[in-house]
């Protein structure tokens, strides 16, 4: 089998719909991603039969548009790939059967990602030059050997993961409750931020100071644990924002809400959510540097990946982390943290170059294998 591959990967796994075209695993030629945020703002998250509906509007345009960036025709193709696991089912049958309706009637392999360790591999991704710059020298980035320690943050899933290879990975710890991403946008919600909630907060909270404000718990669960926990955090906020709830049951109320409080006020508070939020992320990476290090596996390097990999505060932190620890922390640029079709074409390379194809049976499901 050969090792060099030009690789349309497809993704429609929630509200975003996009497509890229990848060679060899690592050289971005295309990332077209068109949202629909504009479309679930009024109603404050995303709606799943708005979305799937946008999503069938959407797929054939984004993949004209990526193929024409890449100046690449489906002849020069070697495979098609999709992210089909996990996310909402409505939304993910769009691409899946896109991707079925390209490898069928182009006669190529098909190979279904699974969404979650795609984020993991989308720091060893190399973008294209932008509009002006002098055209980049195709490079693999140099990846360390060895294992690395992998942590996947987004509005499902908050996961430590083990990472002996791109398709290798062994589960360490995950939330369970919310994942951080979740709890990011139920805060903003709590602090009437906007939509969408991660990057308001984020924004709202570079404002605030979290030392003027009521602390917050750090959830650290058992001594040795490496899940997460975020629905105590969400319930301190909400608490410290609107008081505690009178009466019971339908005549439960709350005595203030967000626009009781002044800006500066409201600021603080999510600078104080942030702060809490991301502390518990950095403990666990903490204990899962150790665990691998007592177990005589030191990671080579931290990988991370997912929406909330975006978040300023996480960024900063993270590199923080890795320079008091020791370890190199690889983190995708900004295009791609949230989802992606790069990152599906570009981790689907090691699946093609060891032969591991999907047939037309493919099918598209709501949870990860990982």
């Amino acid at each position: 089998m050969t090792d060099t591959s030009l690789i349309l990967g497809l993704e429609s796994s929630c509200d975003e719909t996009a497509a890229a075209v990848v060679r060899n695993g690592h050289q971005v030629l295309s990332n077209v991603i068109a949202s629909q945020h504009d479309l679930h703002a009024q109603y404050g998250g995303v709606v799943p039969e708005i979305a799937s509906r946008a999503h069938i509007e959407k797929i054939l345009p984004v993949i004209d548009q990526a193929m024409k960036q890449a100046n690449a025709s489906f002849d020069d193709l070697s495979a098609i790939a999709v992210g089909n696991r996990p996310g909402l089912i409505g939304s993910l049958l769009v691409a899946v059967s896109a991707a079925k309706a390209l490898a069928w009637t182009r006669d190529l392999p098909l190979i279904g990602i699974d969404h979650v360790q795609s984020h993991l591999y989308a720091a060893n991704l190399v973008l294209p030059p932008k509009e002006g710059q002098p055209q980049a020298i195709e490079k693999k980035p140099e990846i360390p050997e060895g294992a690395a320690l992998g942590l996947v943050v987004s509005g499902g899933h908050t996961s430590l993961y083990r990472v002996d290879s791109p398709l290798d990975l062994t589960l360490m710890g995950r939330t369970i409750d919310d994942a951080v991403g979740e709890a990011y946008d139920k805060a903003a919600v709590i602090l009437n931020a906007g939509y969408p909630g991660g990057p308001k907060l984020d924004k709202l909270a570079q404002q605030g100071n979290a030392k003027a404000a009521a602390k917050l718990p750090i959830s650290l669960l058992g001594k040795e644990s490496l899940d997460f926990s975020f629905s105590g955090l969400k319930t301190a906020l909400l608490y410290q924002v609107r008081g505690q709830p009178k009466g019971r049951g339908r005549e439960a109320y709350f005595e203030r809400s967000a626009s009781d409080l002044d800006d500066q006020t409201r600021a603080d508070m999510a600078a104080a959510f942030q702060e809490a939020a991301i502390g518990a992320v950095m403990a666990k990476l903490d204990r899962a540097l150790d665990q691998m290090t007592a177990e005589a596996t030191p990671p080579s390097r931290l990988l991370v990946g997912g929406g909330v990999s975006a978040n300023s505060y996480l960024r900063t932190q993270a590199q923080a982390w890795g320079e008091r620890r020791g370890i190199g922390v690889c983190i995708p640029p900004m295009s791609l943290c949230l989802d992606n079709a790069a990152m599906i074409g570009g981790l689907a390379h090691h699946c093609f170059i060891q032969g591991q194809f999907d047939d037309l049976h493919l099918p598209a499901m709501a949870t990860s294998q990982f």
